[in-house]
């Protein structure tokens, strides 16, 4: 009732596209200056909200998509710019705005979407689904996506201990960081949205 395979081999594509080591600095930079009880909060939410996004797409991604007239390479540009715009901010220090609106946007945008459930992630269940054999392979593809979103809010959960080592100046340094890798993940999505869309015209 349980293909190992297939829960590795998804686990680790997953794994590889959701980096949840190089998420570390980015969740660090976007929840610094909250309380602790917010940011495991905000942890628990983006995880919850990437898993909301990965299971709708993963139960029926496809026909959104078609229904939408939606390419795969225009979720990659689309999360690509989404991206840039967020990392343009963490670079010139804009994130210092009132913490309502901050407290709602990191935790939906840009952690829980697209920084997990990105276009790559999200390509990548519906093609696990798909391909699922029987019973045992939805099963596993099931639960290396459960798996997975365990790893995350576990890496963002502890990841907290960071901040209190760091203090302000680090935060800082780690938000300028942040902004650099994102903007550069951004860029490679956007590269690889439009390769595709020439390789497919």
């Amino acid at each position: 009732m349980f293909d190992f395979a297939v829960f590795g081999s998804l686990f680790l594509t997953l794994f590889v596209i959701m980096d949840p080591p190089g998420i570390t600095p980015i969740f660090l930079a976007l929840t610094s200056g909250r309380p602790v009880k917010v940011q495991r909060r905000m942890a628990w939410q983006a995880v919850c909200v990437a898993f909301g996004v990965i299971a709708v797409f993963g139960i029926c991604g496809q026909q959104i998509l078609d229904y939408l007239h939606v390419s795969v390479p225009a979720l990659m540009i689309a999360g690509g710019l989404l991206l840039l715009l967020i990392a343009l901010d963490l670079l010139t220090g804009k994130t210092d705005e009132p913490k309502q609106t901050k407290d709602v946007n990191v935790a939906l945008v840009p952690l829980g979407m697209p920084l997990l459930a990105g276009p790559g992630a999200i390509v990548s269940v519906i093609l696990a689904v798909q391909k699922a054999d029987g019973v045992a392979g939805q099963v596993s593809v099931w639960a290396a996506i459960i798996a997975m979103h365990a790893v995350l809010w576990l890496t963002m959960r502890y990841s907290l201990v960071i901040i209190r080592v760091i203090k302000d100046g680090g935060v800082v340094l780690v938000t300028r960081l942040a902004g650099m890798m994102l903007s550069a993940i951004a860029v490679q999505q956007i590269i690889n949205g439009v390769l595709q869309v020439v390789r497919g015209a």
